[in-house]
């Protein structure tokens, strides 16, 4: 559902929040006003840095920002950060408190940009986003709840009075992120469900996903989200080799067309990919044919093009 439906749009008018709903590059960012502090909620990729400043600029109607809030760390949520802070340098910025101190060090390994070979400009924060703590943004106060399982560090924000879910990648039309833990080896489908039934039990009303339109229809995006956890549940291989192709299809939205060779060595790099490929193939004949199945896959669903040794985005 579109937000511009006429009850969808009244709502987010009340809140005082406009939706810049972006690519699959960059995730949404929802900017905040009113009386209270100006805030925009996740800031997309670094490599559209400049045009989310622009963005929330006009949304923001010459006023400051004062709060930038990040519901997790992946590259695709806090890319803008480090351009927005330096725009607006008396802005303060949120974050979940499980990677405090990755952030205050700058630990890419942690922060995961390394494992899944993104990269984020450096950014401050100086406060921590609580779990089962309210967060002012304009004139309404927010629900900060914990949403592991895509992230363990994740949370999402929940406006009671207008029944408003910023769900982040927890919860998609349909379905949710990546779990990224488990390319780790560490059990996290459980988080996923039992962030599913946090979900579940606020009632939503509306949801905001960190990727997508706005939607309404609650209902079905659990129960779909649920059926896609079971599944991934009983095959987990089918989870890796799904992940796997997003972290390609991934990159390729940054760089539009990289050839066979220059993408091989780049798999060969990002560990999350690199590990996989390994328990799969050992020599460097066996490696490209690895890939070479996961491009045919991906060429095959619409997601990239093949021209002679290039690999294109679609």
């Amino acid at each position: 559902m579109s937000d511009s439906t006429p009850s969808v749009r009244a709502t987010l008018d009340a809140l005082g929040l406009t939706l810049l709903e972006r690519g699959w590059l960059s995730a949404n960012n929802c900017v905040i006003t009113g009386n209270g502090p100006a805030a925009v909620v996740d800031t997309g990729y670094g490599s559209h840095a400049p045009q989310t400043l622009g963005l929330v600029q006009r949304a923001l109607h010459g006023r400051p920002l004062d709060l930038i809030v990040n519901t997790h760390l992946h590259s695709d949520h806090c890319g803008g950060n480090a351009v927005l802070q330096a725009h607006f340098p008396v802005c303060r910025t949120a974050i979940p408190p499980g990677q405090w101190e990755a952030v205050r060090e700058w630990d890419p390994v942690a922060l995961t940009y390394t494992p899944t070979g993104q990269e984020c400009p450096r950014f401050r924060a100086e406060r921590r986003l609580l779990p089962g703590t309210e967060l002012q943004l304009g004139d309404w106060h927010w629900q900060i709840h914990a949403a592991p399982g895509h992230d363990p560090h994740s949370i999402i924000l929940f406006q009671p009075d207008h029944r408003v879910l910023i769900s982040a990648d927890a919860l998609w039309q349909n379905g949710f992120g990546v779990v990224f833990p488990e390319l780790e080896g560490t059990d996290a489908f459980d988080d996923v469900g039992r962030t599913i039934d946090i979900i579940e039990s606020l009632r939503p009303a509306m949801v905001i996903p960190g990727h997508g339109s706005v939607f309404t229809d609650i209902a079905p995006a659990i129960a779909r989200a649920r059926s896609r956890l079971a599944q991934f549940r009983n095959h987990p291989e089918r989870h890796l080799r799904y992940a796997a192709k997003v972290l390609v299809k991934y990159r390729l939205l940054e760089w539009q067309r990289i050839g066979f060779d220059a993408l091989l060595a780049w798999v060969r790099q990002t560990p999350y990919l690199a590990s996989q490929m390994a328990a799969h193939a050992t020599d460097d004949a066996a490696q490209a044919h690895w890939l070479q199945g996961l491009l045919d896959e991906l060429e095959a669903s619409g997601a990239v093009a093949r021209q002679g040794d290039a690999v294109l985005n679609r």
